[in-house]
């Protein structure tokens, strides 16, 4: 069920779906929605049946930025705090073990650009636009985006976006690197669900969380760190029950039964 703040999560198969369902406001987020919506993500790599998260918008947009409400009340002399009003850290979905796929039903702007750059895997609605926003409404490049982008599409391209918050369409989108697929925008969500089950079915949820701290970590090492960090990881992934269960499932040519993530 939807709740009140506007955030509605199933679970099928391995794969949690978290749904922005604010439709009738295309999905914009109050402080209250955000934080709902960091609490699902947390909810879901807490939980060790949960091995892929999907998140997606209700209706025709994926997430239009922050609500009017909450731009009025950011403006105003008594704005709260952003990190304590959140109860989590910003960056969070770049903590999170399991992998974070994004199904862009629609248009996503400022915030709502943010969350899906934080994703790990990126789906596309055919005809849905893309936009920093930021500049037009006087403000930065929000949660990490001035970060984020330049090592997702290089320099020249983040700047291009964030300096002109233009909008960006599927096509363009897909060529810059923003996303990795694009579909008509029936499929975006179906196909973003089974690429998750895919995930959640075939890859270990400890390679998959170690992989994903690598390349956020790989980021800000040279080579020779990050290869030496590798071998190191090698290791201990060597040691590790995952493994075992993948070498002898070789052995049986059966499936792998990889164990959960141990609490974190």
């Amino acid at each position: 069920m939807t709740t009140s703040t506007g955030i509605r999560s199933t679970t099928a198969r391995g794969v949690r779906t978290v749904h922005l369902a604010r439709p009738e406001q295309r999905n914009a987020m109050d402080g209250a929605m955000f934080a709902a919506y960091y609490d699902a993500l947390a909810e879901a790599d807490a939980d060790p049946e949960v091995r892929a998260v999907v998140v997606t918008g209700d209706g025709d947009w994926f997430c239009s930025g922050a609500s009017p409400d909450a731009l009025h009340q950011l403006a105003g002399d008594d704005a709260p705090d952003l990190e304590d009003s959140l109860g989590h850290p910003p960056h969070l979905p770049m903590t999170l073990r399991t992998p974070l796929i994004a199904a862009i039903n629609g248009g996503a702007a400022g915030l709502g650009l943010a969350q899906a750059l934080f994703a790990d895997v990126r789906f596309l609605a055919e005809g849905a636009r893309l936009s920093t926003a930021f500049s037009k409404l006087g403000l930065i490049g929000e949660y990490g985006t001035a970060w984020l982008l330049p090592r997702l599409i290089g320099v020249a391209s983040a700047m291009d976006l964030l300096l002109s918050a233009r909008k960006v369409e599927a096509a363009e989108a897909k060529e810059l690197g923003l996303v990795q697929h694009v579909l008509p925008r029936r499929e975006v969500l179906p196909a973003a669900q089974e690429y998750a089950r895919l995930l959640a079915q075939n890859c270990s949820p400890r390679s998959m969380a170690v992989i994903k701290q690598q390349v956020w970590r790989g980021m800000d090492l040279d080579g020779p760190q990050a290869v030496a960090e590798s071998v190191r990881l090698m290791g201990e992934s060597l040691a590790a029950p995952d493994f075992r269960a993948a070498v002898r499932a070789l052995g049986q040519r059966g499936p792998v039964e990889f164990p959960p993530l141990p609490p974190n």
